[in-house]
């Protein structure tokens, strides 16, 4: 099956979306959580120091959003849950996946030791996951938008049952009378006996 390169370009306008509204909303989920974790700062202070950092991070964040978007509108529509279940699945699924990664953030990441400790911390998992499920519900809404068809209602034909007097059609009306006629005359004749 062909990729539909207009609906991929939609489903990564709304992962970047939702991945902004992830990254906005962080600086309330760490007082909820009372974990000072910033996943725009993990992915900025991979790749720079100092001042760019933010910057870099948010775009880094952005750009993560982008292209989980348009691989999820291209999966989405073969998934088999509700169109409005599909994104917080996917968006879940993933958490869950690479949660055992933050185990090596101290070890692999160039500046791990600035990080909370986030393996192992019951508050990080939960903070992690509330992340994903809005990631996950306002992309998956957000997409599901964008990527409607486009169809336009069009009102059902009742011409079979409509005569041009506008009175209905005399096939229509006996052959729905019918059968119900034949049913109570064989009741009246069994009564009859």
């Amino acid at each position: 099956m062909p990729i539909d390169r207009a609906k991929t370009a939609r489903g990564a306008i709304a992962g970047a979306v939702a991945a902004v509204v992830w990254a906005a909303q962080q600086p309330l989920d760490k007082r909820v959580f009372d974990v000072d974790y910033d996943d725009c700062e993990l992915l900025g202070a991979a790749v720079t120091d100092g001042a760019a950092v933010t910057p870099v991070g948010w775009a880094l964040h952005t750009l993560n959003g982008a292209a989980f978007g348009a691989a999820y509108a291209v999966a989405a529509p073969r998934l088999p849950l509700p169109s409005w279940a599909r994104g917080p699945a996917v968006a879940l699924v993933e958490s869950t996946a690479v949660w055992p990664g933050t185990a090596f953030i101290p070890s692999l990441h160039p500046r791990g030791s600035r990080f909370p400790k986030l393996w192992g911390s019951r508050n990080a998992f939960l903070q992690a996951t509330w992340r994903h499920l809005l990631f996950g519900v306002v992309l998956g809404e957000l997409e599901r938008r964008l990527n409607a068809p486009d169809v336009e209602e069009v009102p059902p034909s009742y011409e079979h049952v409509v005569s041009t007097n506008g009175h209905g059609s005399i096939e229509h009306a006996m052959v729905t009378i019918t059968p119900v006629a034949n049913g109570a005359a064989d009741d009246d004749d069994e009564d009859d006996e």
